[in-house]
């Protein structure tokens, strides 16, 4: 009879745990933690936010982190395991839309010099978009040691390596031009 009981209330939290395992954010759900297969590590949600433009929604941005952090600059140069997901909303970006945002993107957020360093990573990490969709999932991990993956709708497309790739890939997100403030702040969680 006692473990019944023990078996009744453990199934009792499992069913009321379950929503407060994932947070939404427009509509996608997002999860408190994912194991990161390479590193064989539990990552948790650091934040999550929306990245737009002008008017439109373009994708939920979530950070994990091994441990939680709101600064930009640990997370950027810290060889700690990370994960980003991005979990779009908008109907479709090119492969070119899609490619000109990175390039922007680290142009915004890098020296010059490192830029042309870079710029053979930056191509190979290009080839790995195709044309995005509504729905799809790329998640994009930040492995010590051994570089920068790309996964798109559970695909893996590729491995960046290299930790200034990685550096500069972050600083995209998280230096002193992200995309829009609310994606940065929402990533970092510092938004109430």
């Amino acid at each position: 009879m006692q473990n019944m009981i023990k078996n009744f209330t453990f199934m009792l939290v499992l069913a009321f745990a379950g929503p407060l395992l994932a947070v939404e954010v427009k509509g996608v759900n997002v999860t408190e933690s994912i194991s990161q297969p390479a590193t064989k590590q539990t990552l948790i949600l650091n934040g999550t936010g929306v990245r737009t433009k002008f008017i439109f929604d373009i994708y939920v941005g979530a950070l994990y982190l091994p441990t939680k952090s709101s600064d930009p600059q640990h997370i950027i140069n810290s060889p700690m395991p990370k994960r980003i997901s991005m979990h779009f909303l908008y109907d479709e970006i090119e492969k070119k839309k899609m490619t000109d945002g990175w390039i922007d993107g680290f142009s915004d957020n890098i020296d010059d010099a490192r830029l042309k360093t870079l710029q053979p990573q930056i191509t190979q990490f290009n080839s790995y978009f195709p044309d995005i969709v509504k729905g799809d999932i790329v998640v994009i991990d930040f492995i010590p040691q051994t570089g920068t993956t790309v996964t798109i709708n559970n695909e893996l497309q590729g491995t960046i390596t290299g930790d200034d790739f990685q550096k500069a890939l972050l600083s995209i997100w998280f230096g002193d031009s992200p995309p829009n403030e609310d994606l940065k702040e929402g990533m970092l969680g510092t938004v109430d």
